[in-house]
């Protein structure tokens, strides 16, 4: 891409503490770190901001896979070899306390065969005592090297300065915008076609594709850019059922799949039409519902299932039987697609469109009271131990800014206090504040009533409409005396 921040590569040998050094240089940990060789088999990306000048990082598998020449191995060895190619500087990653191997000589003849900026970057030096380590490595030729703890962060300043200094110059290009990319989750149960879809996305072998279920293990950040828009596809780990788990490594590649989903500004779920919709692909639309993130539901490998006569009506009663099972997710769209083929995969961005149209749409605050008095009076709240819900305004708030438009009082968005890694959510749900008498009056099943009326003036599709209660103030008492009240008779 032309706007792109550079690119910077961390390679070496398995098991040299690159994971730890990518975690260290974007300040959160989102590469798995464990002793076990091989962990990263994905390249990992993410934006480095700790310096004067952003930079991407790359966290690419280990280049030396031992006697390995399986197919998932060349994959991680080619995915590896790609992101070199992608790079403006490469950063070289050894081990001082196990000091210089054959294996690290034969990645330094490789890596000088490229002809770009190459720094050598000895890792845990924890301490003084560690210093003299890093002599030996001084064989390879490499002048200046930065001899550094990635888990303790020694050493990274004077790493990241020179870094800085070796950044090719920007672009100088009219086009550029510094818009944020959109985030988009692409979360399922294991080999649903996850990393598929997103290489039929960007039209390459960009996340790596095997019939292994578990290959994705780490939450992959994947830049992609169309029609001069930024998308970030966070291409996950397949969510199981946490009693499953044969390792500690797959436990914590469920912990960051779940947590994509949180940091997300959409998820996309992935349902494999030759198993239907099973009860995990419902535990993980459960998951989105409750972070409350805007949603699609993508019904993938339609090549295997496809009837040859018929398919329209064939279509249509799959994405039926898939909303009458996740029924909570009403509001996310399907799409039935093909990863392999690539049929409907443009219809995805169709409808991630139609869904950011959507989020900028207003209810007027009148019209949203006499549309929430109308429904108070066509079907009155429960009784609640003998007390009832009364309404007495409401109003759409502005969630970016994290108050309320058109009087009210001040608010804090529900979904902004969920963690995320960067920024809030550029995809904001519908919120609306009700200032009533008693906010635990509130059943939820006159929620999902409101809800669903509030949908019939807008529909926000692919969106969850949020209602936020509150007792009523003092300001809204006064602002709101002369208002009928909005209540059961």
């Amino acid at each position: 891409m032309p706007n792109r921040p550079p690119n910077v590569a961390i390679v070496g040998r398995p098991n040299v503490g690159k994971s730890a050094l990518f975690n260290r240089l974007v300040g959160r940990k989102i590469a798995i770190v464990h002793d076990q060789p091989g962990i990263t088999r994905d390249r990992i990306s993410a934006i480095c901001d700790r310096g004067a000048r952003p930079f991407t990082v790359w966290d690419t598998g280990g280049m030396a896979v031992p006697q390995s020449r399986d197919e998932l191995s060349v994959q991680v060895h080619r995915a590896a070899e790609q992101a070199l190619g992608e790079s403006d500087i490469l950063l070289l990653v050894v081990d001082a306390k196990e000091g210089l191997s054959p294996v690290d000589e034969e990645l330094a003849r490789v890596l000088r065969k490229l002809q770009k900026p190459i720094l050598l970057v000895i890792n845990k030096i924890d301490n003084e005592k560690h210093e003299p380590l890093a002599a030996e490595f001084d064989a390879l030729g490499f002048e200046p090297s930065f001899s550094i703890s990635a888990e303790h962060d020694r050493g990274i300043s004077d790493l990241l300065g020179e870094i800085e200094r070796r950044l090719p110059s920007p672009p100088h290009d009219s086009r550029v915008t510094s818009h944020e990319p959109l985030a988009v989750a692409i979360v399922g149960r294991p080999n649903v076609g996850k990393s598929s879809l997103i290489n039929s996305i960007v039209r390459g072998e960009r996340a790596i594709v095997s019939e292994l279920s578990g290959t994705t293990r780490d939450a992959v950040d994947i830049l992609y850019e169309r029609d001069w828009r930024k998308f970030v596809f966070i291409d996950t780990a397949g969510i199981r059922r946490r009693g499953k788990q044969s390792s500690s490594v797959e436990v914590f590649s469920v912990m960051r799949a779940e947590r994509s989903i949180r940091r997300a500004d959409l998820c996309v779920l992935i349902v494999d039409l030759t198993m239907g919709i099973t009860a995990q692909d419902k535990r993980i639309a459960g998951l989105i519902q409750k972070a409350r993130k805007p949603a699609i539901v993508v019904l993938n490998k339609w090549d295997l299932v496809k009837p040859r006569r018929r398919e329209k009506g064939a279509a249509r009663q799959l994405v039926e039987e898939a909303r009458e099972i996740i029924f909570f997710l009403e509001y996310a769209p399907a799409l039935i697609t093909s990863a392999l083929t690539g049929e409907n995969i443009e219809k995805l961005f169709s409808l991630i469109e139609t869904i950011q149209l959507a989020a900028r749409q207003r209810i007027g605050t009148g019209v949203l009271n006499r549309l929430l008095r109308q429904a108070f009076e066509a079907n009155p709240p429960p009784m609640v131990k003998g007390r009832r819900l009364k309404l007495f305004y409401a109003t759409q708030t502005s969630r970016k800014q994290g108050h309320v438009l058109e009087g009210g009082a001040p608010a804090t968005s529900p979904t902004a206090m969920l963690e995320r890694t960067r920024g809030s959510s550029l995809l904001q749900p519908p919120e609306f504040v009700l200032f009533v008498n008693d906010p635990s009056l509130m059943a939820e099943t006159y929620r999902r009533y409101l809800e669903a009326r509030v949908r019939k003036t807008e529909p926000y599709p692919g969106l969850p409409i949020i209602l936020t209660l509150r007792p009523r103030t003092g300001n809204v008492r006064r602002a709101t005396s002369r208002m009928p009240r909005l209540s059961a008779k």
